[in-house]
């Protein structure tokens, strides 16, 4: 678009980084496209030091821009960190820092969310990173609100994703709010990538059918409910089982497992439904009433609540057919 400014753009590159995410950042706000009649961005790739850093597979990058120049751009990108244990350095801290002073705004991709936490940017704020370090990232910075379902989490001038393919997700995001959904749908396909997902990060968790507890009595009703299912399961069957009481068994029950007898249920009934959903095509009412669901609105509200998105989004992303069909 002829006239309008340009929107300059940094991403930090980092010995033993993974060229995908960085990648990513290059795709969409590194290429100009004339034909597609959408802006471009002035993207620099930084380092902390001169020297060339190394890259996953052998080779070897190199960039005359430093950290003056990451602190300077209108986005300011973290694509990952090396290890989420460690401390990044002083540098890059006030560097961050300072890039947040001056309203720059601030983007991590998948563990780059641990960067921009250590840099106290993430303090008091709701942000995302991978489902595998969310654990990590609430205990090394406990006043960081961190929720692993959602893909990317926009939180105004602070933006962060979870792992690197949401990175794409969240860079069509920021295309959308500088120049519109057109500019942002029109890149998506050019990269034939979806130009926004269904769903969240919920439904790429490992979250394995299981018991969970120190209570043999308690751990017994539980094995059972995974054998018996399509059973009708009340707290008051699953308690005389156990030998308690109603209100005995609830309190050992939420004890060992920090939830409620009727949630976990649920949550073990939609993860059962998920085999089916990703090997079969059993139709999805059919998939309801064989995890024991009363109904397929109840089986698509729960799931829908859990997964972050619908049964039927669900098997098209995971089922081989149907996502081969749609490719």
């Amino acid at each position: 678009m002829v006239g309008q400014r340009q929107i300059s753009v940094s991403v930090l590159a980092y010995d033993g980084m993974s060229s995908f995410e960085t990648g990513i950042v290059i795709e969409v706000f590194g290429l100009v496209w004339p034909e597609l009649d959408v802006p471009s961005y002035r993207l620099t790739v930084c380092t902390e030091r001169p020297e060339p850093v190394r890259v996953i597979g052998g080779a070897t990058l190199s960039t005359p821009h430093g950290l003056d120049e990451f602190a300077a751009a209108d986005t300011v990108i973290v694509p990952s960190i090396k290890d989420v244990h460690e401390e990044p350095s002083p540098e890059l801290i006030a560097a961050l820092r300072l890039a947040h002073q001056r309203g720059a705004r601030m983007v991590s991709i998948c563990s780059g969310a641990f960067a921009l936490a250590a840099a106290g940017l993430l303090d008091g704020r709701t942000v995302t990173t991978h489902w595998r370090y969310a654990d990590t990232l609430r205990l090394r910075f406990p006043t960081v609100k961190v929720d692993p379902n959602p893909l990317y989490v926009d939180d105004g001038d602070v933006f962060t994703s979870a792992g690197c393919a949401a990175g794409m997700d969240l860079c069509l995001h920021l295309v959308r709010k500088d120049f519109g959904a057109a500019a942002a749908n029109a890149i998506a396909r050019r990269l034939v990538v979806p130009p926004h997902r269904d769903g969240g990060q919920a439904q790429y968790i490992e979250s394995p059918v299981g018991v969970e507890s120190d209570d043999d009595r308690v751990a017994a009703t539980m094995e059972w409910v995974l054998r018996n299912l399509t059973e009708e399961i009340t707290v008051p069957v699953l308690a005389e089982m156990a030998a308690m009481s109603t209100r005995t068994y609830l309190r050992h029950f939420t004890r060992c497992t920090g939830t409620s007898p009727i949630r976990w249920l649920i949550t073990q009934r939609v993860q059962a439904s998920l085999p089916l959903l990703e090997t079969t095509r059993t139709p999805v009412e059919k998939i309801a009433s064989a995890v024991g669901f009363d109904s397929v609105v109840t089986f698509r509200h729960h799931f829908t609540k859990a997964m972050h998105t619908s049964p039927t989004a669900y098997r098209r992303t995971f089922h081989p057919v149907e996502s081969a069909r749609i490719s």
